[in-house]
């Protein structure tokens, strides 16, 4: 088809609100993904929608299964509060920041939490 972009949607090209390292999480508006290389604020970059990564959480994780949030400046949490659904944690860690599993969740239509 001559109109396709993507077949599977799985990694997209975006326009990075802030500078990103490759396997960094990345929220643009409704997306959230992973960094696929280093790419500099403004500059288009591939991020994948899928699979799950090793990232830097901060705060407490109980159980499998929660949310994990993002703030506006693309750091990871678990405060609700003014952040956005990033993904879905699939182990559990203490308070510190630290390694976590996560599944960013891709597409989504959210606005920020409690803000």
């Amino acid at each position: 088809m001559k109109n396709q972009r993507y077949t599977h949607g799985k990694h997209i090209e975006v326009t990075f609100p802030y500078d990103r390292l490759s396997g960094e999480p990345v929220r643009v508006g409704s997306i959230c993904g992973v960094a696929v290389k280093d790419t500099k604020s403004g500059e288009r970059g591939t991020i994948w929608l899928d699979g799950s990564y090793d990232l830097t959480v901060t705060g407490a994780v109980a159980s499998e299964g929660l949310p994990v949030y993002i703030t506006a400046a693309g750091a990871l949490n678990v405060t609700a509060t003014s952040n956005y659904r990033f993904g879905t944690a699939l182990g559990t860690k203490s308070a510190a920041a630290g390694p976590l599993e996560v599944v960013p969740i891709g597409y989504t239509d959210q606005t920020a939490v409690g803000a």
